[in-house]
This record gives C-alpha cells, structure tokens and sequence, in this order.
C-alpha cells in the first residue's frame, strides 16, 4: 500500500499520541514568540526548547498541505521541491506532497545557489517549499526560477517573491483530499550525494518506500514504545528512512537539531529515547567525552536506551567495542545501503550480531547480494569483488539519465560500485568504493582497512586514506590524520604505529589536518584528493 496510508492509520488508532516531537538547543528568542501555532514546552531543568505533534495533527496538517498544493493546480506526478533544515514542519509538508499525488523532492541544506537552481531543473520541480536559512540563496536565483516556480517560504517575515506558507496552509482543508496513489506511483526523487560533479537524480515509487518502512521495523523489533532520536537531516534517505520504522509502528520520534555530545544524550534521557542512529563523528565526540570527563553518564537516565546503530560509512570496530565499555547492555547494528537502494539496511548487521563487527552484515528483509568479478561472474567466497544487490527498494532509475541507469541496474540487479567479500559465516565485509581503490607498484590498497587499523590508535580522533600519484609506484596511499583534541602526535609515532600492518599498506605520506565529512558522515575523499594531489605533484617535481 502507498506510504500515506500508514500515516492516515495511525492518525486513526493513536490519534492522540504524540507523533513528532522538535528539540532545538540552538532556537532565538524571537523564533520562540513567533511560533505561535504549536504548544511550547520548557521541561524544567533543561535548556533545550520543544514543540512536538500528535499523529492526528501530523495527518491534518498534511492534508492542509495537499489541499493547497491542488488549489494552485499541482497535478498528480509534478514535483515539488522541499528545502528545510530539520523541524517539525518538514514531514508533514513531505507527507503533504505525497497525499497530492505530487513527487516529493528533497534538497541537500549545503546546495549553493547554483547546485539548487540545477536540482530544481533537473527534477522539473514546480514548486519549492524552503525556509529563512535560505533566503541568501533563494534570492540569488529568484530571477530566474520565481517565473516559472510557486514558492512557498516556510517562516516569518515572507520575502516578496515567495507565499506564505504558514498564512495560506492555515486557510486550507483539513480532510484528505482523496487522490487516489497505487504502490507503483513515483513517490520521491532522492539525489545522490553528488562526489563527482552535480548530483544525480534518483527515482522511488511507493513500494520502495513501504518495503523500507517495514524493513526498519523489522531489523531493529520496533514497537510502539519505542522512542526512536533522529539526527540527521531528513532530506537524505538515511534518516527519512529509519525515521520510517516510527511511522510503521505508530511510535513517537524525537527531532534533534543538534549534535553535541551533551545534546544528543540529554535528549535520550529527557524524552525517553530508546532508539538512536549516530554517524561515526557523533559517536566518536561522545567517547572523547566520556573518556575525558567532560560529560558523566549518572548525570543522564539511561536505562531505557537499548539500540544503537549506525550507517553511511565504515566503522572502525576498536570504536564499537570502546562504545560497549560504556554502554554494555546497548544492542548495535551497522545499516548499509545507498540512496539508489533506498537508503540504509538492504545489508545489515543485526542486533545480535555483535561478535562480527567490522562487517557490514548480511542480505537486509527482502534483499538478495551476489559479489562479482570485472566478468560479472560471482568470485569465490573470501576473494573481493564488487557488491550488487537485488529487492523491492531498488530503484526504478535515474530520472532522465537513461545511460547513467543502465551502467548501474543490470537484470534488476543495482551493482554499487562498492567493493566487498564475503566471510565463511555468509557476513558481507566492505573493502572501499571501487573508484577508491589505491594502485600502488601493481599491489590493491583498499583504503578503508588501512583507515580502520589507524582508528584504533588511541590519539587519532579521524582519518582518511587516499591515493595519491607517484611516478614510481603510480600512486602512494596518504593518511590524512585529525587527533584527538588536547593531544599531540608525531609522524613517527604514526609510522611505528603502522609496523603491524605489512609493508606495503603502510601510508607513504602522513597528512595532519581535519578530516572533512559530509552531512551524513562520509568522508568528502574528492576534495582531499584535490586538495593534496596537486600539493604532492609540486612536492614531487620540487624533490625530482
């Protein structure tokens, strides 16, 4: 069944239960006496300021949002657009869009102008919701898309070009408007990551998004006690995507626009959260933390939080087994996925599957893998090759780029570019993104388990491996190294570190400097490459 009627049930049987619920340590005073149409919570004791909604208002507020959409003449199968930082308005208008029969699509919040100028473009988006952190932006381009744009400003003070979202969807029907949406409907375009040049557009229909929603329930035994944290941004499929599994069980979800240690865990202990997914960044800080004294967990309630998992990057196994010295009663699980494949968990760990991190798991709920050679020919278990994966939640292609689809989805199968091997136990180990692996004097070097052996040094807070040229071997692996705040370290140390690894993995280059991440954690290794390539070519013609 189509995404919206999950949403139209639980406004249905849990009506007056809390559905979403918006922390924001960081809100103005202004913004506090403006945001008049939501209760306004101050828990005693606690800096953070809240507003949350029950499932019956999320459900009105939806249906407001399609009534308006269909009164401006928004047809089913039009897109529409939605820039917002996380907040309580951001899923009901995304629900919004989907009740209309519209195609909802999501923007990356660090897009420039001209990034969203092309989104809009390339998804031939009708309509854009966005909100005040975007004004600049906006108003850069308003010349040339307010023309053939409805823009809807989600806030105060309305620029002149744009409507008032909040003055016209009060004005709007609270009922469903009746659309009627099959499993087989284009339901989002979700874009990639866009690591090499401008993003690409991704097409999702209903049954992707239903398969992802009970794939979440099922993998992590989501209940409708559960209290589930959410901390990255929505507009990625990582977050909506897990955010997915609250919605299948009717259970409450608590947005968190912040990502301090101190943060996320008073919003564990404050709202009951039971559920957390962190990035590597985040669960790092929060051992930096703890290790150092700078938060103390009996300061927090605890106890109710059972699950913590993490997703869209590698994880150093020293880092999850660090984490369960202080949380040892805490089930973890490693999502791994992509937006082509509907976000996070078509492989996964498992909850009880501890005993085996490092691997990224096994076929998710639904799913089927197979590992291939350069032939397209499945390689023996153990040896490496590139990872493909076949289920509901692939998607249907990339809109309006047929041969970028074809050199990715072959037979149903989507080929991630990704390489892997497969253990004796049937668990799926990623090696690194094939564009990402390392030549060096005819030898592979697989980046990611070079970064793993270095997280485990106990002064290295992050790190990245790249190739860079070499005239000899072709290309040298460099570790960018950021350390642990307050501490020092030399290349030395480093190097001798490094003589547990045989000899040629060992980085040829030790780099000192912060290691840059995206918004979902990974590591952004286009910019490090071009940042340091060309500082190593001129090293390197200096030296010759």
């Amino acid at each position: 069944m189509p995404i919206t009627e999950l949403l139209e049930r639980n406004a249905k049987l849990y009506g007056n239960d809390v559905a979403l619920v918006e922390i924001n340590p960081e809100i103005s005073e202004q913004q506090r006496v403006t945001w008049k149409e939501y209760e306004l919570i101050r828990p005693t004791g606690n800096t953070y300021y809240r507003r949350q909604i029950s499932w019956a208002v999320f459900d009105e507020k939806a249906n407001r949002v399609a009534n308006l959409l269909l009164s401006r003449g928004i047809l089913k199968g039009q897109k529409v657009a939605i820039l917002l930082m996380n907040c309580l308005e951001w899923l009901p208008i995304y629900f919004g869009v989907l009740k209309a029969g519209a195609v909802a699509v999501p923007l990356n919040f660090r897009y420039t102008a001209d990034e969203i100028e092309y989104c809009l473009k390339k998804a031939d988006a009708d309509v854009l919701f966005y909100g005040p952190e975007f004004i600049g932006r906006i108003e850069d381009i308003s010349g040339k898309i307010s023309k053939n744009h409805l823009l809807f400003f989600v806030g105060d003070s309305c620029p002149a070009y744009a409507d008032d979202y909040f003055r016209l969807v009060s004005n709007c029907e609270s009922n469903n408007p009746g659309i009627a949406i099959t499993d087989d409907d284009i339901a989002a375009i979700y874009y990639s990551s866009g690591t090499t040049g401008f993003p690409k557009a991704i097409l999702h229909n209903h049954r992707a998004l239903m398969q992802s929603a009970q794939m979440e329930a099922t993998h992590h035994e989501t209940t409708k006690d559960d209290v589930f944290l959410c901390i990255p941004p929505l507009y990625h499929t990582g977050a909506k995507m897990h955010w997915f599994g609250s919605l299948y069980t009717g259970s409450r979800a608590v947005l968190l626009k912040g990502t301090s240690p101190e943060a996320i865990l008073a919003s564990v202990s404050n709202e009951g959260c039971t559920i957390v997914w962190l990035l590597v960044p985040w669960a790092q800080d929060i051992l930096v933390a703890l290790d150092s004294g700078e938060i103390k967990l009996e300061n927090y309630k605890l106890s109710q939080w059972r699950l913590m998992h993490i997703g869209a990057q590698p994880v150093p196994p020293s880092m999850i087994r660090h984490w369960l010295e202080y949380f040892p009663n805490h089930k973890y699980d490693t999502n791994y996925g992509l937006s082509e494949s509907t976000g996070p968990g078509c492989v996964h760990l498992g909850m009880e599957n501890t005993h085996k991190v490092g691997a990224i798991g096994v076929p998710g709920f639904n799913w089927e893998i197979k590992i291939i050679d350069e032939d397209g020919s499945i390689v023996k278990q153990g040896e490496v090759g590139e990872l493909c994966v076949k289920g509901p939640g692939v998607m249907l292609g990339y809109y309006k780029d047929q041969e970028a689809t074809d050199e990715v989805l072959k037979d149903g199968w989507l080929h991630t570019g990704d390489m892997a091997r497969q253990d004796e136990d049937g668990f799926i180990f990623l090696v690194d993104r094939k564009k990402d692996v390392i030549i060096s004097g005819g030898e592979n070097l697989y980046p990611v388990q070079i970064e793993s052996f270095l997280s485990a040094n106990p002064k290295i807070h992050d790190v990245a491996v790249i190739g860079l040229p070499d005239k000899r071997l072709g290309e040298i692996a460099a570790a960018i190294i950021q350390i642990k705040e307050g501490m020092e370290c030399t290349e030395e140390e480093i190097q001798q570190f490094c003589m547990d690894l045989p000899r040629y993995k060992r980085p040829k280059k030790i780099i000192f400097a912060p290691v840059p991440r995206n918004a979902t954690g990974k590591i952004e290794k286009p910019a490090l490459r071009e940042k340091y390539g060309s500082k190593h070519l001129i090293e390197d013609e200096i030296k010759g």
